[in-house]
């Protein structure tokens, strides 16, 4: 299965795109999609749904997966992270993706096997997991890494 994992963000939004089993997993594509915080916030929404329209486009994965919303002290942070999420949403809907949704927790258990660890290794986890010789140079791809790996061995378990 191809999952493709976002990492939503105004300034940069990660994703990563794998290819996997449940077990095994390859990377297909990871980047971020940077946009200015000079432009207004629906022209970086826009760029960012462009964006993912094209990955999805390119590279044709079956689901799309993204980390649930979480509680941040700035209201202001919170509101445009839902932002770029919902616009994320709406990209996934329109290409009729399987779509999943992962609490930090979770991406962290499913990814480290320990739902409190630290970012840095998440990110030795990802690179060991993708088999990768080195480490994404994106933290904001291998966070959506991340996502997509959770995806990919929590369908796996739940499906017969």
């Amino acid at each position: 299965m191809r999952v493709l994992g976002i990492d939503c963000g105004t300034q940069l939004t990660g994703y990563g795109i794998i290819e996997s089993d449940g077990r095994a997993h390859r990377l297909v594509a990871a980047g971020a999609i940077r946009t200015s915080a000079k432009d207004p916030l629906p022209s970086r929404l826009a760029a960012i749904a462009a964006e993912l329209r094209e990955l999805i486009r390119q590279h044709a994965p079956e689901a799309a997966a993204v980390e649930q919303v979480f509680f941040a002290v700035n209201v202001n942070t919170a509101l445009k992270l839902a932002h770029v999420r919902g616009a994320a949403l709406l990209v996934i809907a329109e290409a009729g993706l399987e779509f999943g949704e992962y609490s930090p927790l979770e991406i962290k258990t499913s990814v480290v096997g320990y739902g409190r660890a630290e970012k840095q290794q998440v990110k030795l986890m990802v690179r060991s997991l993708l088999q990768l010789d080195r480490e994404l140079e994106s933290e904001d791809a291998s966070d959506a890494c991340a996502v997509a790996i959770c995806h990919a061995t929590r369908r796996t378990r739940a499906t017969p």
